[in-house]
């Protein structure tokens, strides 16, 4: 059990090193999360929670896949993986090797999502879900959806989900021309949409009580120093638990029942 641990904290730190340097090396790519280490493991625990629920060789879904960062990662680490987004992404030409699969959305019809029923094990939305009713959308419209294309059992998995109470929101609120999100949510909004579309709730966390992104600005021995990161980790994680309710986001886990 511990090898197997240490094999996957390895695994997952060697792609979040990968997308780091891709983006130093091409920054058209976009991959602005990975600008600094720092903010590169915002994402370490998305990767431990899909590991945990999603076997390796599934089929998933990267569901608004965006600059595919993620999409990156499901194919590196064994997926068989589709992208969906309404633009495409200079990141793809290095999913070329492997058995990547992406459709290209239609405003004309934003909450469709052309593929098949029941055709994933697992769905992804990373910062996505939330936006929905901005391009046309609901939340429920696109959960149903999203329940359509997942296997019976199937899990969808949401991470970045806004919290409606979150510290780091309310000041960028209150900042000219910084962004923060116009909807954000609560545990019983979540479980209120997760029950009006017939998923199973499996869980729910909030974290991130300190801010990441802006990392990326400092020189790379100090956004890229492991030490800094290490310490920067262990603090957000440590003040994520006394400031639980202010933290900046949810993630949850949620499953399509096996017989409907």
């Amino acid at each position: 059990m511990i090898t197997s641990q240490v094999n996957t904290l390895n695994t997952t730190a060697a792609i979040l090193n990968e997308l780091i340097k891709i983006q130093e090396q091409n920054s058209s790519c976009s991959l602005w999360q990975f600008r600094s280490l720092i903010s590169a493991n915002q994402y370490r625990r998305l990767y431990q929670y899909f590991l945990k629920y999603v076997p390796q060789g599934s089929e998933v879904l990267d569901w608004g896949c965006g600059n595919g960062h993620f999409s990156y990662f499901l194919a590196s680490s064994g997926y068989k993986t589709s992208g969906f987004s309404f633009e495409d992404f200079c990141l793809r030409s290095g999913l070329n090797n492997v058995a990547y699969q992406f459709k290209q959305g239609s405003w004309e019809e934003p909450t469709a999502i052309p593929f098949s029923d029941n055709q994933f094990n697992a769905i992804v939305s990373v910062g996505v879900l939330e936006h929905v009713r901005e391009t046309g959308g609901s939340e429920i419209t696109s959960l149903k959806e999203i329940s359509r294309l997942l296997k019976p059992g199937g899990f969808f998995i949401c991470y970045h989900f806004p919290n409606q109470f979150s510290l780091i929101e309310a000041i960028a609120s209150r900042l000219p021309n910084k962004y923060h999100h116009q909807y954000r949510y609560t545990r019983a909004s979540i479980e209120a949409l997760c029950q009006a579309t017939g998923f199973e709730v499996l869980d729910i966390k909030r974290y991130g009580f300190l801010p990441r992104n802006m990392w990326g600005v400092f020189p790379k021995p100090i956004r890229n120093s492991q030490w800094l990161a290490y310490i920067w980790d262990l603090l957000d994680d440590a003040l994520s638990y006394p400031f639980s309710l202010v933290c900046q986001n949810y993630l949850f886990v949620a499953r399509k029942p096996f017989t409907q």
